[in-house]
């Protein structure tokens, strides 16, 4: 697999079978099922495609993980509730454990609010360019996706959403949209949303304010500060980024009770296994070796980005764990490609609203980034 287009479509040559039953269609909004959600997993030295954590959970925490499994009850169906994990996560934040909901990854937490509070006659809000998954997962719930934009700094133009919200109005009604999504650091813009932005939208949004920060640990500030004040603020964050444990699809969120109960509701019974549930719970007792990890990578991105404005390459800056960049007059394709030919494998997001031209890279090892800023540097003098 060496090009950028077999890349994002796995299997693209395979023959299919006749499917046997062509008279079964999907549901009516099959345009919404078929961009899905593609990000290419190309074997490389280097992969800085996907934001993962480039080094694994402190071994102390395997080692307690490892105990956990050999005492798990595997015939045993787990803890419904997920109340042991959800009290520890409770007690990090300084909230009570019923404003908390756990599911297999902030994806499924994204999916259980849509399904909860979106459907048919209702709007998401977005602002784009952003996570691809916020537009997909609210259109596979058949909620309406209404995109507004973003200004020359990334950001939330507060006067242009009111605008949005009051055409939103007209159309659906005093109460729509029912969910606006933020995300916050974004990506993969890299920036986090101001205070005051974030604050003046849960002023003027009807409906939930869900911001997802996926990469919060590596920002400044937090809507966390904002719930106090504003009970329809949702925050939405992951163990996959910061804890290492993408593999493991951990990711929860905090709420008013409220929000809480509906997105139970609507998740699957026993939807968090055990090893989940433990894992989580023993994570959080290593705090120190995250915030650890945490400094090392904004040590490094601070690096990787000087490095990057030393190549005269325009790169936007970052409150996360990845680096937008764009290089003038080059195919984002054909950098793509030629990375993957030095073993080096970065994201490639120029299709995405506002974006022609751009790459995202991941911070990884010192390592690694020295890895990828040399394969650039040939890239740019080759030509």
């Amino acid at each position: 697999m060496t090009t950028h287009e077999q890349a994002e479509v796995p299997n693209s040559n395979e023959t299919r079978p006749e499917f046997a039953f062509p008279h079964l269609g999907v549901r009516a909004n099959e345009a919404a099922l078929a961009g899905g959600y593609h990000s290419p997993q190309v074997v490389v030295e280097t992969r800085l495609n996907t934001n993962e954590a480039p080094e694994g959970p402190p071994a102390a925490f395997l080692h307690e993980l490892e105990k956990a499994v050999r005492g798990l009850h595997a015939n045993r169906y787990p803890d419904r509730q997920a109340l042991r994990l959800r009290s520890a996560l409770a007690e990090q934040h300084g909230v009570v454990s019923e404003q908390v909901f756990c599911a297999n990854g902030s994806n499924e937490v994204l999916q259980c609010l849509l399904l909860a509070y979106g459907g048919r006659q209702r709007a998401a809000l977005l602002f784009e360019p952003t996570y691809a998954l916020h537009s997909h997962i609210a259109r596979i719930t058949g909620t309406r996706v209404v995109a507004g934009g973003r200004d020359d700094r990334w950001q939330v133009d507060l006067a242009g959403a009111e605008t949005l919200l009051a055409a939103i109005e007209a159309d659906l009604g005093p109460d729509e949209p029912s969910i606006t999504m933020l995300c916050s650091p974004n990506n993969p813009t890299g920036g986090v949303e101001p205070p005051e932005i974030v604050a003046g939208l849960a002023e003027i949004v009807p409906g939930l304010l869900v911001v997802d920060e996926a990469y919060g640990q590596f920002a400044p500030n937090s809507a966390l500060d904002l719930m106090p004040s504003y009970p329809h603020v949702v925050v939405v964050r992951t163990f996959s980024k910061t804890w290492a444990m993408a593999a493991l699809r951990l990711g929860y969120l905090i709420a008013h009770p409220d929000v809480v109960r509906s997105c139970q509701q609507v998740a699957l019974p026993y939807h968090l296994d055990a090893l989940k549930q433990a894992a989580g719970e023993l994570a959080l007792r290593h705090e120190p070796d995250m915030l650890d990890r945490v400094g090392r990578l904004v040590a490094e991105r601070s690096r990787v980005a000087s490095a990057l404005d030393s190549l005269a390459i325009e790169v936007w800056p970052s409150d996360a764990n990845f680096i937008l960049f764009r290089l003038p007059g080059l195919e984002s394709a054909a950098v793509w490609q030629r990375l993957v030919e030095h073993s080096v494998l970065v994201r490639d997001v120029s299709g995405w609203p506002g974006l022609e031209g751009c790459l995202r890279v991941t911070i990884g090892t010192p390592a690694e980034n020295d890895h990828f800023l040399g394969s650039l540097a040939s890239v740019l003098a080759e030509g």
